[in-house]
């Protein structure tokens, strides 16, 4: 197995690692409710399953 032959240096090693970004998730609003979540996914508001802007279910309440 091979081995370096040197120690890379904190900075080297840094120098390659600044590539490494993450990037902000692209959030919508809610044409119903206003709320912003992630395109293309349903979401939870006030007890409510919502997609597209249409209530798809409700959330039980066990009494």
């Amino acid at each position: 197995m091979a081995h370096p032959k040197r120690k890379t240096s904190k900075a080297r090693r840094d120098k390659r690692r600044t590539h490494y970004k993450t990037t902000a998730k692209n959030l919508v609003t809610c044409p119903a409710t206003g709320e912003l979540h992630l395109p293309h996914r349903a979401h939870w508001y006030e007890g409510k399953l919502y997609y597209k802007g249409k209530v798809i279910m409700e959330k039980e309440v066990l009494v």
